[in-house]
């Protein structure tokens, strides 16, 4: 990936950090004044799409959801495509690093929450809440350290969060699914077809893909997988290598999305899902084993999660430490890795439906996000100083 593009990525995600801040702080700001009921009803607000008499009936915050944040997982999957075929994850010795200590943070996450809500059959299903991570998020606090942090230990993140998104995806699909019907699985299998056709019979026009996409995208809803992972499915069949002198399709619309992702999309989401009404709650809500689960999956389990395995990894000589850093470094970013954010919200918004469960996601998200940022932040500061 060259320097360019790379500075170009870490920018846009640095300032759409900063956006995320600004949308979450407004929706608890608005979610605890007089205005409270209009947020909440314009979320709840229902929005009907009808061809003849195929139509879609959602409020508001599932348009959102499930629509806007396919575009989302579309990026991530030309992000993930692009960085296994010619980028950070493309060779095993680059990917291997990150991709062990990847899996180290999602395993200890789910490990910590488990421990708090084994008991209780209905809270385990928020079990992968804890272990994602928000590049953006994550990324805006590295930049705000500008140059005490090593260049290398961006792109060590970068990586890392991007095998992180993997994992979310493969989680999402697997146990996050609903009642399914073999017909509407059936007719999207049968789009995938079409991509793939498309893909391999050298089609590089984007609106092919975007209008088979768009067919797919409404079979899946349909069918009770998750719609965002039509997403996941057209980015992964978008062609990346085509005849020299020409843009490829995918960098094309990664470039295109990037933006409209980083300043609309995201922000919108946290605005619609980080808004949780503080009154009446009190310290002992937060410490309700779910929130708590989440919360320390967050703040201690990523940590300790994405530092045990970065050092067993090097200690093995599976991979080495990223040029220009010390465990020091590693270890300022295994705490930001608990920056979950946009990515925990929305497993927790797939995991539970009741509005209880929802606020205690959210104050869980919130808590333990802040507080992986503040930390992360000191300590790279203060490494530096030393």
């Amino acid at each position: 990936m060259p320097i360019s593009a790379i500075r170009e990525f870490l920018r846009l995600e640095a300032a759409g950090g900063i956006l995320l801040v600004c949308a979450a702080v407004l929706a608890l700001v608005i979610a605890n004044s007089p205005a409270a009921s209009g947020y909440f009803a314009l979320l709840n607000l229902p929005v009907i799409v009808q061809v003849g008499t195929l139509g879609i009936d959602k409020p508001l915050l599932l348009w959102i959801n499930d629509g806007l944040m396919a575009i989302f997982f579309l990026l991530v999957a030309l992000e993930i495509k692009r960085e296994i075929l010619e980028g950070e994850l493309s060779s095993v010795k680059q990917a291997a690093l990150p991709g062990i200590a990847a899996v180290g943070g999602m395993v200890a996450p789910a490990l910590v929450y488990a421990a708090f809500n084994a008991s209780d059959a209905a809270a385990m299903r928020g079990w992968a809440i804890p272990t994602a991570t928000d590049i953006a998020f994550a990324v805006g606090v590295l930049t705000l350290l500008g140059r005490r942090v090593p260049a290398a230990l961006k792109l060590f993140l970068l990586a890392l969060a991007i095998m992180d998104d993997l994992g979310a995806i493969v989680i999402i699909a697997l146990f996050y699914t609903a009642n399914l019907s073999g017909i509407a699985l059936a007719l999207a299998a049968a789009a995938v077809a079409a991509l793939v056709a498309l893909n391999r019979s050298g089609v590089t026009r984007i609106a092919a893909y975007v209008l088979v996409g768009i067919a797919l995208w409404i079979f899946v809803l349909k069918s009770g997988v998750h719609a965002t992972l039509a997403g996941v499915a057209i980015g992964l069949a978008i062609p990346l290598r085509i005849a020299r002198g020409h843009t490829p399709p995918l960098r094309q619309l990664e470039h295109t999305l990037h933006p409209w992702v980083t300043y609309a999309i995201l922000p919108l989401f946290a605005f619609s899902n980080a808004g949780v009404s503080l009154r009446g709650l009190s310290p002992a809500d937060v410490l309700q084993p779910l929130p708590l689960g989440i919360l320390l999956g967050l703040f201690v389990g990523k940590q300790v999660g994405v530092m045990s395995a970065t050092w067993l990894a090097v200690k093995l000589r599976l991979g080495a430490l990223p040029e220009g850093t010390r465990w020091r470094h590693v270890y300022g970013a295994s705490i930001l890795t608990g920056i979950g954010f946009t990515m925990s919200l929305f497993i927790g918004g797939l995991a539970f439906e009741t509005a209880e469960q929802g606020t205690h996601v959210r104050i869980g998200v919130l808590a333990g996000s802040l507080a992986c940022a503040v930390l992360g932040y000191l300590v790279l500061r203060a490494g530096d100083r030393r």
